[in-house]
This record gives structure tokens, C-alpha cells and sequence, in this order.
């Protein structure tokens, strides 16, 4: 069992930048895959973006390409979505999320567990 605690979240004009932190206790992240979904109102859910266990390859979505950077620390149990140039369009629920890939996709899930979420708004 991963229990999993998101900051960071906040009111930012387009354009400025949010660091957003997970927090994990109950076991260590080295072992899943960690990423960032997001939800907007009345929007289905998307995986912003992934983590490999070595923090050696990444994955995100193609509206965030470029601007988004996802990390971790496995030793200090956090990983990390660095958000620069927001839009309007980013504005959601951002949740952190451990997986242990069934499949062979390596970021294709499932994610079994998450945050509480923390809210993104990104004002025009």
C-alpha cells in the first residue's frame, strides 16, 4: 500500500509556472512507475505524464511536451511535476499516481494508487 500526498497546486496567471510535489509514505516508490493524471470539469481524466522506476525514461501527453517536466527522488520517496508556460487549457484536478504496468506499454497502467488531488487554475 502507497498513500500518496499532492502540494503545490494554486491560482497562476497563463504563462506562469507551478512545481507540484507528491509525497509518498507506506512503501517505497522505487518499485512503480509514477506519474501525473489530470481532471477537468465535465473532461475525462488524462495521464499528463510517467516516470520509469530509474527516473531514466518519461512520457507526456503531447499538450504538455515541452512544458512540463515530470521527476522523482526515489531516496526522498517524492516526485515532482514542474509546470512552465501554463494556459488556461491546464487548468484541473491534478492527481499523483504509483502503477505497476501489466501490459507492454510501460506507463499503460494500471494505476492502482492515488492522491486526493490538488487543484490547478490558470486565470486568462
Amino acid at each position: 500500500q502507497v498513500q500518496l500526498v499532492e502540494s503545490g497546486g494554486g491560482l497562476v496567471q497563463a504563462g506562469g509556472s507551478l512545481r507540484l510535489s507528491c509525497a509518498a509514505s507506506g512503501r517505497t516508490i522505487r518499485g512503480y512507475v509514477m506519474g501525473w493524471f489530470r481532471q477537468a470539469p465535465g473532461k475525462e481524466r488524462e495521464l499528463v505524464g510517467a516516470i520509469s522506476w530509474s527516473g531514466g525514461t518519461t512520457y507526456y501527453t503531447d499538450s504538455v511536451k515541452g512544458r512540463f517536466t515530470i521527476s522523482r527522488d526515489n531516496a526522498e520517496n517524492t516526485v515532482y511535476l514542474q509546470m512552465n508556460n501554463l494556459k488556461p487549457e491546464d487548468t484541473a484536478d491534478y492527481y499523483c499516481v504509483a502503477s505497476t504496468p501489466d501490459g507492454s506499454n510501460w506507463y499503460g497502467g494500471p494505476y492502482d494508487y492515488w492522491g486526493q488531488g490538488t487543484q490547478v487554475t490558470v486565470s486568462s
